[in-house]
């Protein structure tokens, strides 16, 4: 949204819409997330209300959608924001429309002493509980002391590769986050790009894009986040799925600890689906999570 005074149409101020959730995939992650962690008894709706807080960590910030969506819907969200890109932080707040009282220095204080009024009429109540940080992630995890309830993880290089350094299992950054993962209903979300051909079995040269297959590289993915914040074995419980994001070649990985042993496929399918009823309801999604939840659902195992 857009707005100028008539008086000064060099007055333009930009916002972003907190409650708009443009993009197939990120609707996927959102759905898939807080419909998974309301399975593993964190009470959502306390959360909802301000009574309880919600530890929320973006990893790779874009135009910061998500961080909005979530401080605005749920208001005991405090959510941090971490991109590598200055320039992508500062087109997410010139450009885009996001808070610029969310941006933190190198030292962690606000780069903004006091909201300016105009910021503090748009976002009053929800910039104050975003931070916006200028960091890589795997610096950020190693110095946080935060103790995350979801973490939401879209973070691509310039290549659109997503780095190996953010699930190689020998690296700094999954032991970090398997430490900083909530221990009993920890929940990371992670957007994956399809890396098999969907062209290849379709002899009509059109892609098919109702259900992603799971190739190589993401399966790797996968497993590797399972095996580092579950553990190798069954043992410890918890869940890693995948679900396809409609009309993009996307897939939500979800990794949970703490949603028990079962792998019944339909069981654990069910699951997901009745819960996210209640969280359509109290969050007041403006969408429907049940066509993100069952595009595609296959437990990683």
């Amino acid at each position: 949204m857009a707005a100028y005074r008539e008086s000064d149409p060099s007055s333009i101020i930009v916002m972003q819409q907190p409650h708009c959730l443009a993009i197939p995939y990120v609707k996927s992650m959102v759905s898939a997330g807080l419909a998974t962690l309301s399975c593993v008894n964190f009470d959502l709706s306390a959360a909802i209300c301000g009574k309880e807080p919600m530890n929320v960590l973006c990893i790779g910030h874009g135009g910061g959608s998500i961080p909005l969506f979530l401080a605005s819907k749920i208001q005991g969200a405090v959510v941090h924001s971490v991109e590598i890109d200055p320039i992508v932080i500062s087109a997410s707040t010139k450009a885009m429309g996001f808070p610029q009282y969310a941006v933190m220095t190198k030292s962690g204080e606000r780069a903004c002493l006091s909201p300016d009024p105009a910021s503090e009429v748009l976002w009053k109540g929800i910039h104050e509980r975003i931070q916006l940080h200028e960091s890589d992630a795997e610096k950020f995890m190693s110095e946080c002391n935060t103790l995350y309830d979801i973490v939401f993880i879209d973070a691509y290089d310039g290549e659109d590769i997503f780095p190996n350094k953010l699930w190689d299992p020998d690296s700094p950054f999954l032991r970090a986050l398997g430490n900083k993962l909530h221990p009993v209903h920890g929940t990371v979300v992670v957007n994956l790009h399809s890396d098999v051909d969907l062209s290849d079995n379709n002899s009509s040269g059109s892609p098919v894009f109702h259900v992603l297959p799971m190739g190589k590289y993401v399966y790797n993915v996968c497993r590797a986040y399972k095996d580092m914040l579950l553990g190798h074995t069954s043992s410890r419980g918890g869940l890693a799925y995948t679900v396809s994001a409609p009309w993009v070649c996307n897939t939500s990985f979800v990794v949970c600890r703490g949603f028990g042993k079962s792998k019944d496929r339909e069981f654990v399918l069910n699951s997901l689906l009745s819960k996210s009823l209640e969280v359509e309801s109290m969050v007041g999604l403006p969408f429907t999570c049940l066509e993100y939840l069952k595009r595609g659902f296959t437990i990683v195992s």
